[in-house]
């Protein structure tokens, strides 16, 4: 199989608040589809998510504040998971914080060479943000 492109779609209650959460994050609408609006896309550029609502997949947050670490329970998330590569966490996480986006994992050094933060969609889908670092760095944390 060679894949020409992948498409995510994400379960959400409403894709009309589904279109404004992702713009607070810089993303475009696409499309929407059907009287009321039940399917729809949007786009940071090239890439791609459906938003169908109340179907095709599951939805719906673990109940825990944090989506990693010692207060969290990576098998209770309901929702899909996504990896978003960005070139600056810190900057997304600012831009979260001003528009009140769920931050459930702050800007992290990881071990694996990566900056890391997560954010919850209303639905319960964690967008894991991240940027490749210094592995040298990611260990010592810095």
């Amino acid at each position: 199989m060679l894949v020409k492109h992948l498409t995510p779609i994400l379960n959400v209650s409403d894709v009309r608040k589904s279109f404004v959460w992702f713009q607070k994050l810089g993303w475009t609408k696409g499309f929407e589809w059907g009287d009321p609006t039940t399917f729809g896309s949007v786009y940071s550029g090239p890439f791609e998510v459906f938003l169908c609502q109340g179907g095709q997949g599951g939805s719906g947050a673990s109940g825990y504040s944090a989506t990693f670490g010692p207060n969290s329970n990576e098998a209770a998330e309901k929702g899909v998971w996504m990896s978003v590569w960005v070139e600056d966490v810190d900057a997304i996480h600012q831009l979260c914080l001003e528009n009140e986006i769920e931050v459930t994992w702050p800007p992290t050094n990881m071990p694996w060479g990566v900056r890391e933060m997560h954010v919850r969609h209303p639905d319960g889908h964690v967008f894991r943000v991240s940027c490749a670092i210094d592995p040298a760095a990611a260990a010592s944390g810095a």
